[in-house]
């Protein structure tokens, strides 16, 4: 793919710093953006060529929304219609899309992605891709991409850049955004996220009740990784008493009809909290 120019919006923010070297390795021609002048000198004395958004998105063949998902409905509708017929938006979370408030153009395209991030049971050799925790450095990864409305060539360049966007990247899943929701924020946040906060939650009360913290640290953290183990990558079963225990926490530490967060609505419901959507 011929190297189009990018605008990053949100280029110093902590998104933004991941992607901008990535952007540099493969040669892409950029433009950050900042949401006032100190962020744009601040990106300026980096070396970037940083302009103000309404400028850079004019310009633009592919616009990157590198920010807050609450900030994305309003940005997308100030900002859609001063691009240029044919661009690339793409968002990096499904939220404002799924929710019905991401705004398109029938001229332009408009995708959304996500990084899978490092698994946690990956083929790391080296130190460099064990602290790579997020991904986009050292560290293999998959990503997800889906249309908002885009196809064709559009959307497979659209994962080309985003590929290099999360380099290195191993597989590209293509899934519908409303399939994005379900993985997050249904199970990587609300369930999963959850789960590792009761978790934390699980060794500060034992440390309440006077177990040593480095004790109860060292032992929850390993055995947090044996469950997951045995689960995901099929290792030895759960013992006879485990599983007594395991159904026994579904009765007293999870609801019984937990499940029902996967549903359409629910996901909604979850989607307009997180962007402080008010009804």
């Amino acid at each position: 793919m011929d190297k189009k120019l990018v605008v990053l919006i949100g280029a110093g923010g902590k998104m933004g710093r991941r992607i901008m070297p990535n952007l540099k390795k493969f040669g892409y021609p950029f433009i950050g953006c900042e949401k006032d002048a100190e962020g744009i000198e601040a990106l300026r004395r980096e070396g970037v060529d940083a302009r103000v958004t309404e400028e850079a998105v004019a310009v633009g063949d592919f616009i990157i929304y590198a920010l807050p998902d609450a900030a994305v409905p309003g940005l997308s509708k100030k900002l859609v219609p001063l691009m240029k017929s044919g661009a690339t938006v793409i968002s990096l979370d499904p939220a404002a899309a799924r929710a019905g408030l991401f705004h398109t153009r029938e001229d332009c395209e408009f995708v959304v992605t996500h990084p899978c991030h490092p698994p946690l049971f990956g083929e790391l050799e080296t130190r460099e891709e064990k602290d790579d925790l997020f991904g986009g450095t050292a560290a293999k990864q998959d990503i997800v991409i889906a249309p908002i409305q885009c196809g064709g060539r559009a959307f497979d360049e659209a994962e080309t850049l985003c590929r290099h966007m999360f380099n290195p990247v191993v597989n590209c899943h293509r899934i519908t955004v409303e399939q994005m929701a379900i993985l997050e924020p249904a199970a990587a946040e609300i369930v999963c996220a959850t789960c590792v906060v009761i978790m934390k939650e699980a060794v500060e009360e034992a440390v309440r009740r006077g177990v040593p913290e480095a004790a109860a640290r060292a032992f929850l953290l390993g055995h947090i990784q044996i469950p997951l183990a045995i689960l995901f990558k099929g290792s030895n079963p759960f013992s006879d008493a485990a599983m007594v225990a395991i159904e026994y926490g579904r009765r007293n530490v999870f609801r019984e009809d937990w499940k029902k967060v996967f549903e359409p609505e629910k996901i909604e419901e979850a989607l307009n909290e997180m962007l402080n959507v008010l009804f």
